[in-house]
């Protein structure tokens, strides 16, 4: 049972243990060494009593001193024993003390190295070393996150640098060549176009991947039918479909209602969807399937596609992940997308996983029946 200390902490019930425990034993000893006093004194003085002595032997005088001054003998000798055993007593609670300070020192730069206390402190060992793989936990969770600024710094340099390159080249032979032909000329500004449009996307990703990761999210929720959603959506990605020479099929129940932020959720279909057209053979089938139960609603979104390796798949949701590095520079994003698929369905209470094997890739959303209340996601 925890005690409350006067500033309303609670203190541990092994504190409190240690100190019975040695209260105790700084008794046991005093009893123990009282009754080994007199146990000692009264075999002593029985087996002098047996041996006959002269007054010219040394002992007698000394035998004769201890009879006229017993009280002060037993007064002197329980009272020098109660010192010592208090002084050695007093020495081990130091002693634990001098440990935990030495822990407390360790804790305060933490490595590698666990914390070793007296076997007497093996709970305190214990929970230290606990607040030690904590620390150790945290210093390495800030180094990652000042990994990723670092990361994101790099990938925006890197990313915005070919488009822009790009569009600086072309503009400046526009410029430089006022005599250029009008096809030449119009081939010229389509390619600056289609770069300034690839930046401007670019931009919109890094923007979004900052909103949900450092801005204060709130859920919009409302009734929306997730069958028109998907079919809204899919019917904006025919151009690239048809690009490829994909088929997009849809597998719902002829109404999938749920409680969500529609913005938000559309994001995650658009995602997947455009990920599925990347990653698809030309001429293939994306299927997008849906069921739902009592408890649940899942969705698939399955497309043809290069097995992705196991030690890929589990990091395809990772901040700047890509499959294929190359692809970014022409027509991918920023490896920035599944990362915010799943940002947006963690924030509604689901989850997002992906598969693949035999050539398919599949990435299921499980939402919970019961949407997750409007709040708030991230820190401002």
């Amino acid at each position: 049972m925890n005690n409350e200390t006067p500033a309303g902490r609670t203190r541990s019930p092994y504190r409190s243990q240690i100190s019975r425990w040695l209260l105790v034993q700084y008794f046991a000893a005093i009893i123990v060494y009282v009754f080994a006093f007199f146990f000692c004194g009264i075999a002593g003085w029985s087996l002098c009593h047996m041996i006959t002595w002269q007054p010219t032997d040394p002992v007698y005088w000394i035998l004769a001193w201890v009879r006229d001054y017993l009280p002060l003998v037993i007064f002197t000798g329980i009272l020098g024993g109660w010192i010592v055993i208090t002084y050695l007593f007093f020495r081990r609670p130091l002693r634990y003390l001098d440990e935990v300070v030495h822990a407390a020192e360790q804790l305060a730069q933490p490595d590698s190295r666990p914390v070793v206390l007296p076997r007497a402190l093996v709970q305190i060992e214990r929970e230290l070393n606990l607040v030690r793989e904590k620390a150790l936990q945290q210093a390495e969770l800030a180094r990652a996150e000042e990994q990723r600024k670092s990361d994101l710094i790099v990938y925006l340099a890197h990313d915005l640098k070919t488009p822009l390159t790009s569009v600086i080249g072309y503009l400046t032979l526009l410029r430089d060549e006022p005599q250029i032909s009008p096809e030449l000329r119009a081939r010229y500004t389509g390619i600056a176009l289609e770069k300034a449009q690839r930046l401007e996307e670019l931009i919109n990703e890094f923007f979004d991947i900052t909103r949900f990761s450092l801005s204060h999210l709130e859920l919009e929720l409302q009734p929306v039918d997730l069958r028109r959603m998907l079919e809204q959506v899919t019917s904006e990605f025919l151009p690239q479909l048809e690009e490829k020479g994909l088929r997009c099929r849809l597998d719902l129940p002829p109404k999938l209602v749920y409680s969500c932020d529609p913005d938000k959720l559309a994001r995650v279909f658009d995602n997947l969807l455009r990920n599925a057209c990347y990653y698809s053979f030309p001429n293939s089938t994306v299927e997008i399937t849906g069921r739902e139960t009592e408890s649940q609603l899942l969705l698939s979104f399955t497309n043809e596609g290069r097995t992705i390796p196991p030690e890929k798949l589990n990091r395809v949701f990772e901040q700047f992940f890509r499959l294929d590095s190359a692809r970014s520079t022409h027509s991918g994003g920023a490896g920035l997308g599944l990362a915010i698929a799943k940002e947006i369905v963690e924030l509604h209470g689901g989850t997002i996983e992906a598969w693949s094997q035999d050539n398919r890739i599949c990435f299921t959303i499980t939402l919970p029946r019961t949407a997750a209340a409007p709040a708030a996601a991230g820190t401002p």
